[in-house]
């Protein structure tokens, strides 16, 4: 701006009114078109090859991104397999499990039966034992009641003649 102001008290001084200095060299126009045109061809190459390096890069962190989510998705493909390869695999151990324990508690139960049903039959063999030594007793204190009852009697009216045939005859019946 301030170009264009000393361009226009320039020529006031000289001419009356507003006028276009039209000399080349003291406005430095050639300057300016031999500095914007190196700009130009020298900063066409560095520039776009600027541009260019900065373009490849923002195009690699693309694939590269891109990449990432495909091995993303890839992975994720994989873990949702396994989970359900894994939740399978629980499924049937669960199963498993739950036949072995209904497994475990049919021996158990019929475990528990036979044991039952032995202990009863020992019971009842030891009982049967017991109520055969009790009778086993009984006879032993009856018989000898009535052997008591028989020497009794035997001395109080037996002939010696009937004595010696009831010992034989109690001696043929224990003897056989």
């Amino acid at each position: 701006m301030g170009t264009v102001f000393l361009l226009a008290t320039e020529t006031s001084h000289h001419q009356a009114g507003f006028g276009i200095n039209t000399n080349i060299l003291e406005t430095n126009l050639i300057n300016l078109v031999i500095v914007i045109g190196l700009l130009v061809y020298f900063g066409r190459g560095f520039l776009g090859k600027i541009l260019s390096e900065r373009r490849e890069t923002i195009e690699q962190a693309i694939k590269e991104a891109e990449q990432r989510q495909k091995d993303a998705q890839a992975a994720l493909s994989v873990q949702q397999q396994q989970l359900t390869q894994a939740q399978t695999e629980a499924d049937r151990i669960r199963a498993q499990a739950e036949e072995t324990a209904k497994s475990a508690k049919a021996t158990i139960l019929a475990q528990a039966e036979q044991d039952v049903a032995r202990m009863k039959a020992e019971a009842g063999r030891e009982l049967e034992t017991e109520r055969q030594k009790v009778i086993a007793q009984l006879r032993a204190i009856v018989a000898s009641q009535a052997l008591e009852k028989v020497e009794t009697q035997l001395k109080s009216g037996l002939s010696e003649d009937a004595q010696h045939k009831l010992i034989d005859r109690a001696i043929g019946l224990i003897g056989g």
